[in-house]
This record gives C-alpha cells, structure tokens and sequence, in this order.
C-alpha cells in the first residue's frame, strides 16, 4: 500500500519496556511515504526507566517523524475538528489506557486523540501490551473488540508461564494492521502465538 499522502496518528502509552520494539516501526511508516504525527502519554514525557530516558524517547521520535510531539490534552483536542488522521494507531496500548478507552475516560493527550479519531468514524487501532489482559482488563479488551471502527494489531501472550495474564501485540504487524483498517477489515489471525518457547 502506498501511504503517500496519507497522515497517520502515532500515539504511545507508557508500557516503558516496549517502546525501543515500537521505533522501528514508526520509521515502517515513514519510509512507507506517511505523515506521521507522535502523541505521548503523561509517563512518556515525564518518567525515566531502566528502558531510557522520556528525553531520549523524545528525542527519537521528532528524528524519527520529523514532526513536534502532542502530549497535552489541550493540544489533541483539535484533531477531532481538523479530520487529521487517516488511521490512529496506539502502540504500546497499556492496560490502563485499554480500560480508559473502553470506559470513555478522556484523561491524556492519547485518549483524547482517540476519542476524536472516533468521533470522526476513522479507524482506531490498537497494539495491546497489558500485564492483565487475561485478568480484570479482559472485559475492556472485549468490550473494544466488538466496538465499530476498533481494530486490534494482533496480539498473544508473550509469557504464559511468569505471566499467564499478560497479552502483547505483535508490533512488527503495526504497519499491516493499519493497512487493513483502512480497508475497514481486522488484520487475521487476530490471536496469534507470541513468543515461539
């Protein structure tokens, strides 16, 4: 697919310990020929982690787009009226920003992001990574899969054994998942194997 032309929402939650698996696949979409705009989390731009620091994240993703960082729910809120996104993608979509969007929670930049993607009947996908997808947050995630223009980058639990609740997406499907959001179709299988163990 060509995404020449096209602007796509790049929106990151705070799972710390998959964001350095996430860079890559946000420059997928730019050598692909997209727009892509960054919008941050709180956490993101605030909390340093054994996984790096919010300054060298930062610093990735305007080298990485070329474009300033929505971070502020202040500075989302006109997404919805200006029509800007042809696809939102949130990856990594913690269980806490899961259970907010499935509860219509507008409390970040991201959600807000969200809410406006929908508002505007434009597809909305998600790359889970939740310690608890099995666990209380399968409710939220059930809830999101049957909701309209809601699709999912397919996802599967990443360590059955340490954490039989935990689900992750895989993000090297991110880039395909848009593609077939855009045609209004769930990228299959949407339950996969994770890891290969």
């Amino acid at each position: 697919m060509d995404w020449t032309g096209k602007t796509v929402g790049y929106a990151l939650s705070g799972s710390h310990c998959t964001l350095a698996e996430i860079m890559p696949q946000i420059k997928r979409f730019v050598d692909a020929g997209a727009n892509v705009v960054p919008i941050v989390s709180q956490t993101i731009m605030t909390t340093d982690t054994r996984f790096g620091s919010s300054e060298e994240w930062q610093t990735q993703l305007k080298a990485i787009t070329g474009n300033e960082i929505i971070s502020t729910i202040v500075q989302a809120e006109p997404l919805g009226p200006a029509k800007l996104f042809d696809v939102l993608l949130i990856a990594p979509c913690t269980g806490s920003t899961t259970s907010r969007l499935a509860n219509a929670i507008t409390d970040s930049a991201v959600l807000m992001a969200a809410k406006a993607q929908m508002r505007n009947l434009r597809p909305l996908v998600l790359a889970i990574s939740t310690n608890d997808g099995l666990g209380l947050n399968a409710a939220n995630i059930a809830k999101l899969l049957v909701a309209k223009n809601i699709y999912f980058v397919p996802f599967g639990q990443d360590n059955p054994v340490q954490k039989p609740n935990s689900l992750v997406a895989r993000m090297d499907l991110a880039l395909e998942a848009c593609e077939a959001a855009l045609q209004g179709k769930q990228l299959q299988p949407l339950l996969i194997e994770r890891f290969n163990y």
